[in-house]
């Protein structure tokens, strides 16, 4: 539906990555909720990578990723947005993790809320203007 759109799969793999991280960090908080025997913390990193092969592998069956001509810096633009965006709203976690440290309380309701959607549309919005820029000097 993005590519129909005309979203670029750059964006649309931000998106991707931040809800995989947000969903999985949710599933191992309502886990370790509900099941407080379990030792979730020692399977955070299973449970993260089973999200990411969950979204990401039907993906590529479907070839959807994969294609030769849909790359930015040699990888695919959908694994590239995954890992930007990935990134991005774990940063925007830890930034809220910090101002918070700093200030000793939130500044404004929902702010943990804000701080990685916030990163997350300063990424999208980012690589709309200069994605044509970066497709230009990829390889």
């Amino acid at each position: 539906m993005s590519r129909w759109l005309g979203i670029d799969d750059t964006i649309s793999g931000v998106w991707i990555g931040g809800i995989i991280i947000s969903s999985s960090l949710w599933f191992i908080n309502w886990l370790s909720a509900k099941k407080p025997k379990w030792k979730v913390d020692d399977y955070q990193l299973a449970i993260v990578l089973a999200f990411y092969i969950l979204v990401l592998g039907p993906l590529y069956y479907y070839d959807i990723i994969g294609h030769p001509f849909n790359t930015i810096f040699g990888v695919d633009k959908l694994i590239f947005g995954t890992a930007l965006g990935s990134l991005g709203f774990l940063g925007g976690g830890w930034i809220d993790k910090q101002v918070r440290k700093a200030k000793g309380k939130q500044l404004f309701n929902y702010q943990k809320v804000v701080f990685p959607v916030g990163t997350l549309t300063l990424l999208s919005l980012g690589l709309y203007y200069f994605l044509p820029y970066l497709a230009a000097i990829s390889f």
